[in-house]
């Protein structure tokens, strides 16, 4: 098979060792990049998405023209993580693995620098390096970039949202005017125009398919589930999906070390990459992703970068990014190689506008799924164990068993074994999905059924966090029991502000540091004879009949300015609260003192 590389104008080594690679068709950016890169001299701004080949379409003209007899430096490649250093660094030495005396030194963030440090000294042709550790090696005198001839930043607009800008002027100032630099981002922000402009000589732009579009090749679904059961979703849609091996996004890194730690402890082969794991654990982590002795691994956007797997089947957003545009990065893990792939968000009722905008960014429709049942998660699971039984291969070791196996099942009848082998992998689905509930919210749930309901905030308080319980007035709940129940939990009035009983819930004002104690302590506990939820407000904007709603107000009132008054305050509030609405005790009295007029009635 003619390799088409060829066709671009490349050198025998390097289409030899990319063929080794298993490169033989372009890619767009290739296809358009490389000839232009060959022939002609000038800057180049190219906008193309993460996944598209670009560490390619501009490596393999940069060795091209890499002088292998000079040990100077002679091109500098910045990058925003060392995950995507090491592997740009590592791909070009892939590609240039037929050229002799090529060095290739990888300078990054999170290890240590001496190492660093003398293979610089050694003589390196190509710098690959983030922008933090670079300036780093330039201030102590140890690289040298002053006669470059190729500066390239990868993944520039990520550079400037991590906040490299400052770094990045630092090392642009040390290069040479007449060097040639090759800017390759997914977004043309303001920033980079302004790198365009200052460091820049009158550079083409070239985009590669439709700003933000993300691939082609990429299905895009969301499903709707209350916040409480977004864990669970995740699980059944991993479950039903028994061939994933995929990537899971999360916000933050606690968040991102708190699923991957639920996921093992529920049997998942998982793991965390995130910014506090060392060099070595991350190492670790992204060897066993690769091998595939991971097939989910939970990360954080900025650890993301630099991974390099083709072979994905999901990306699914555990939450959504906080900026749209950077979704298009996350689903652009998946559906690489002309391989088809999967882009899942699990959202709430309230993000579905933010799924409308991201539609408009990249010029794709999402289509709403429904998370599976449990009768659907056991049959989408037994019919797949049923497939792997049919493509196993048979060994013929296991004929010097047959004696023995013949002896131990003589009076077991082949549908019997059937059955007893399929029981063996697949009663733990059985037994976890027998009695699970329906996670998808009702269309006229999440839309609102038209008849009465209205939405209410409930309003934010500095240092105060919403917590909500499954219980209100319907069950007789008053702020008497909330605040009894919080007391026996150790909250004593100082931690809860204002307290809002509905007719089927109720909410409550509690101490920030205190809410996630309270969740733990009394969610799934029996109180007045039912199972209570309890979970953090995450949306203040509720959801409700005002005509059930009841303010009522044991610690309520406005806080402006919290002091040593605070606690003098919230009592304040309880004790007003309780001689306007004379509210009865536990035993059906009246809790408030009689007026000296009605004891001498009495």
């Amino acid at each position: 098979m003619t390799n088409q590389f060829q066709s671009l104008g490349l050198k025998d080594n390097l289409i030899k060792a990319i063929t080794d690679l298993g490169f033989i068709n372009p890619t767009e950016v290739q296809q358009r990049i490389i000839p232009k890169l060959l022939i002609e001299n000038n800057d180049v701004v190219c906008l193309a998405q993460t996944g598209t080949g670009k560490t390619a379409a501009f490596g393999l003209p940069l060795l091209q023209s890499i002088d292998n007899k000079s040990k100077d430096t002679q091109a500098l490649i910045l990058s925003p993580t060392r995950e995507l250093c090491r592997q740009i660094a590592q791909d070009i030495m892939n590609y240039g693995k037929y050229i002799d005396n090529l060095e290739v030194v990888a300078v990054y963030g999170g290890a240590g620098i001496e190492g660093q440090i003398k293979a610089l000294k050694k003589g390196a042709q190509i710098i690959v390096a983030t922008p933090g550790r670079m300036v780093d090696l330039l201030n102590r005198g140890i690289a040298s970039v002053g006669n470059i001839q190729t500066l390239v930043l990868d993944e520039a607009d990520e550079m400037l949202n991590m906040g490299f800008k400052d770094e990045l002027d630092a090392i642009l100032e040390c290069t040479p005017e007449d060097k040639r630099t090759l800017l390759f981002s997914a977004t043309l922000p303001i920033e980079i125009e302004g790198i365009a402009k200052n460091y820049m000589s009158d550079p083409e732009i070239v985009t590669v398919g439709t700003r933000n579009s993300g691939s082609e090749n990429v299905k895009h679904y969301y499903y709707i589930v209350h916040a409480k059961d977004r864990y669970l979703a995740l699980k059944r849609i991993a479950d039903y999906n028994p061939d994933i091996y995929g990537m899971i996004f999360c916000r933050t890194r606690q968040e991102t070390q708190e699923i991957a730690e639920a996921l093992i402890k529920d049997g998942y082969n998982a793991d965390a990459l995130h910014g506090e794991l060392s060099q070595a654990q991350r190492d670790q982590v992204m060897r066993r992703f690769r091998s595939k002795n991971l097939s989910l691994l939970v990360a954080t956007d900025v650890a993301a970068r630099g991974i390099d797997v083709n072979e994905l089947t999901h990306v699914i957003n555990y939450n959504l990014p906080d900026e749209a545009e950077q979704y298009t990065h996350r689903s652009g893990r998946t559906g690489r190689a002309d391989k088809s792939g999967i882009s899942i968000a699990i959202i709430n009722s309230k993000e579905q506008h933010k799924i409308r905008r991201i539609e408009k960014i990249i010029g794709k429709t999402f289509g709403q799924a429904k998370i599976p049942t449990g009768d659907e998660v056991c049959t989408r699971q037994m019919l797949h164990l049923v497939e792997e039984v049919k493509k196993a291969e048979i060994r013929e070791e296991i004929s010097e068993y047959i004696t023995l196996i013949d002896e131990k099942w003589k009076d077991v009848s082949k549908e019997e074994i059937i059955w007893k082998m399929l029981s063996i992998e697949f009663n733990r689905f059985l037994d976890y999905y027998r009695h699970a509930p329906d996670l998808n919210i009702r269309e006229e749930s999440a839309k609102g059924n038209g008849k009465g309901e209205s939405s209410f905030n409930l309003p934010s308080e500095r240092g105060y966090t919403w917590v909500k319980l499954s219980i209100g007035s319907k069950a007789g709940i008053t702020p008497r029991h909330l605040l009894r129940m919080f007391s026996s939990c150790g909250i004593g009035q100082k931690g809860v502000g204002r307290i809002d009983i509905h007719k089927e819930m109720s909410f409550v004002s509690v101490a920030t540091n205190a809410a996630a104690y309270i969740v733990e302590t009394t969610d799934n506990t029996d109180y007045r004879g039912r199972r209570l939820k309890v979970e953090i407000v995450t949306d203040t904007k509720i959801k409700g009949d005002r005509t059930e709603r009841k303010e009522n107000g044991e610690g309520r009132g406005d806080r402006r300015e919290r002091g040593d008054s605070d606690e003098r305050n919230v009592r304040g509030k309880s004790e007003e609260f309780r001689r306007k609405n004379g509210k009865k005790n536990s035993h059906g009295k009246d809790s408030r003192k009689p007026s000296r007029k009605e004891r001498r009635r009495r």
